[in-house]
């Protein structure tokens, strides 16, 4: 095995996996598990993707490999980097969600008990002392319940599909994207199209509660709607696309009718004193879609009315702007100081802050609010981190958890500034009339599933450039 320092990406010689090649057994029940319910390994014998396998520490305190809910922000780097990484670590957890694994785990957060991994869920992290075999070392909370993981790699996916061109990698994984969003319907409980929280804290803001809707949570829901819509459009899967756009265009009013208030989306739609807060990163979602090429998940003027709120709040009412977005404002000016998490500035979310603003033109404020990182973890009047960028700090400097993954999204920034070529002249997907247009599109004998050639012009690009 190799050790990269900087990145700390871990190489093997085994080769990526061919999901499309074992989905039926998968499909029907635990794939290659033993009496025990331990799955079999992540690891293939396939040498057609001609890449090693890669594994990233979330960071040198928090020691799991390639944690999810973290890749999440930082995986811009590795896409604009080394793509056939990004795709390789992609396609291991795409084989990751049609795996279960029965062994059982006590949660240290609830006391209680449950199985290590539940098939349908993306798991949180591929391991720690015996990666690709035994994931899910984050033992905290019951990922299977957590809210973000799985539309998270709905969005990872789309994005690399559409970046990279490579349509293998897609309908290889197509798969596991269809069992991560059928997974997620069991959380909308009152059938209006929107998934709800559980009054824990089920996403990467593992300390920080959220009650019914979510912004964080919701808004990750409805871009990874529109994105497997896209998805399933693009590889032929007109039914499925048809399936997703209905459940997006029902879901999305709903969502602004909880939570926006006039200008930004509360934290939740929950009733404690925390619910209306300004959460810094509650645009991930939009951030996405926007990075991805496809349509806004709201008008321009709602997306900029959030951001110059988070900037004005989180971000100017901190230190003059002069150390990053807080994650957590109360509408009042004051720190949010709920938890631990939404009193900190988290330093990959300000990275994406930033980058979100870019791809809304807020250029000026896109930078004021980048430089409180440099400020505070590199310049001299700040708090001396330079390379061992954490990740967060609080008002007063404090640290935590040093050379973290997710400042890596500092890239993120990089791509808005230049998005590749492929992301720029795709054919733009038109959420308002794909409905229409699947209705007309379909034939009696349609069997939902079109093959299309691998030479669309939409995805001719086999080779992905960062810059134009």
């Amino acid at each position: 095995m190799i050790m990269n320092e900087d990145a700390r990406i871990m190489s093997t010689e085994n080769s990526s996996m061919d999901l499309v090649a074992e989905h039926g057994a998968a499909c029907t029940g635990m794939e290659n598990a033993d009496a025990n319910g331990v799955p079999g390994s992540l690891i293939s014998q396939d040498n057609s993707y001609d890449v090693g396998k890669f594994l990233y520490l979330e960071g040198i305190e928090y020691v799991m490999w390639c944690t999810y809910d973290v890749h999440f922000y930082a995986s811009y780097a590795l896409l604009c980097l080394f793509p056939k990484i990004e795709l390789s670590i992609q396609r291991d957890f795409a084989r990751a969600v049609l795996l279960e694994d029965r062994r059982k785990v006590k949660f240290l957060a609830s006391g209680t008990w449950g199985i290590r991994k539940v098939k349908g869920a993306v798991p949180h992290d591929l391991g720690m002392h015996d990666p690709w075999h035994e994931m899910n070392a984050y033992n905290i909370h019951d990922t299977s319940r957590w809210k973000d993981l799985n539309c998270k790699f709905v969005l990872q996916v789309y994005r690399d599909f559409t970046a990279t061109g490579d349509m293998s990698f897609g309908r290889d994984v197509w798969p596991a994207v269809c069992a991560a969003m059928e997974y997620m319907e069991q959380f909308d409980r009152d059938g209006d199209g929107l998934i709800e929280n559980d009054g824990f804290p089920d996403q990467t803001y593992d300390t920080w509660t959220t009650h019914g809707v979510s912004a964080y949570c919701g808004c990750l829901w409805l871009a990874s709607l529109q994105a497997a819509a896209a998805m399933a459009h693009h590889l032929g899967d007109t039914t499925t696309a048809e399936k997703f756009q209905i459940k997006f265009l029902k879901a999305k009013p709903v969502f602004e009718a909880k939570l926006w208030n006039g200008s930004y989306f509360n934290y939740d739609s929950g009733m404690t004193r925390n619910s209306r807060s300004i959460q810094a990163d509650q645009l991930a979602g939009q951030w996405y879609t926007a990075s991805s090429g496809l349509p806004s998940l709201f008008d321009d003027t709602k997306i900029r009315s959030t951001l110059q709120k988070i900037y004005d709040f989180n971000v100017m009412k901190v230190r003059g702007g002069r150390i990053g977005a807080v994650n957590g404002m109360y509408p009042n000016g004051r720190v949010n100081d709920y938890c631990m998490q939404s009193r900190e500035i988290w330093t990959g979310v300000t990275y994406t802050v930033s980058a979100t603003m870019l791809l809304a033109g807020m250029e000026h404020q896109a930078f004021t609010t980048a430089e409180g990182i440099f400020t505070a973890g590199w310049s001299e009047e700040g708090f001396g981190y330079g390379f061992q960028t954490p990740e967060a700090w609080t008002v007063d400097g404090y640290y935590r958890s040093l050379v973290y993954m997710r400042p890596l999204a500092i890239w993120a920034m990089q791509w808005a500034l230049s998005p590749p070529k492929a992301i720029v002249e795709a054919p733009k997907f038109s959420t308002d009339r794909i409905y229409t247009s699947l209705l007309y599109a379909r034939t009696p004998d349609d069997d939902g599933l079109r093959k299309r050639t691998s030479k669309s012009r939409c995805f001719a690009r086999t080779v992905f450039h960062c810059a134009n």
